[in-house]
């Protein structure tokens, strides 16, 4: 018997979203933010906006949230993340590299408290205050030398010769 198409609507769609893991002097570069009305902590992170390459998203983000410019030289890793107590389920990309440039006047994105340097440590010391399981699955994957090349991820634009329709 033949399937029902599904509509628009129907297709399940993960929120797609970046993450960069910073590390200086043993601390990692984190940001306190306001989660649903508690403070939390998290990756510089966010999601992905429209006609945005994964690159551009994780650099935007890292400005929009701690002040920093960043530069992305490698993929720890991509992760998929189901919240327990809701339906959403996140499919995270996390980037490695190093900040530079910091604009301490530039004001941070809303609901950010502030960016911080915290260590590992300090952060599995506080499984609360962590917004979600990949704050530190991400951490460990970085400390355990997880690499992936910048160039696994292609971005694909579309042209005439190629039919969206094709592909969608």
């Amino acid at each position: 018997m033949p399937q029902p198409s599904l509509t628009e609507t129907d297709v399940w769609k993960p929120h797609a979203t970046v993450a960069a893991i910073i590390e200086q002097d043993n601390r990692f570069l984190i940001v306190e933010e306001n989660c649903s009305g508690k403070t939390v902590y998290n990756q510089p992170a966010g999601h992905l906006d429209p006609d945005e390459s994964l690159f551009e998203a994780v650099i935007r983000e890292t400005r929009e949230e701690t002040a920093w410019g960043f530069k992305p030289e490698y993929i720890t890793g991509i992760y998929r993340w189901q919240k327990p107590d809701a339906k959403r389920c996140y499919l995270r990309v996390a980037f490695a590299g190093n900040c530079y440039d910091h604009q301490q006047d530039l004001p941070l994105d809303t609901g950010i408290i502030k960016a911080l340097w915290l260590t590992r440590e300090e952060l599995s010391a506080a499984p609360d205050k962590l917004r979600s399981p990949m704050v530190l699955t991400c951490i460990d994957d970085y400390l355990d030398g997880k690499k992936y090349p910048l160039e696994l991820l292609t971005d694909i634009i579309s042209t005439d010769i190629i039919s969206t329709d094709i592909i969608s």
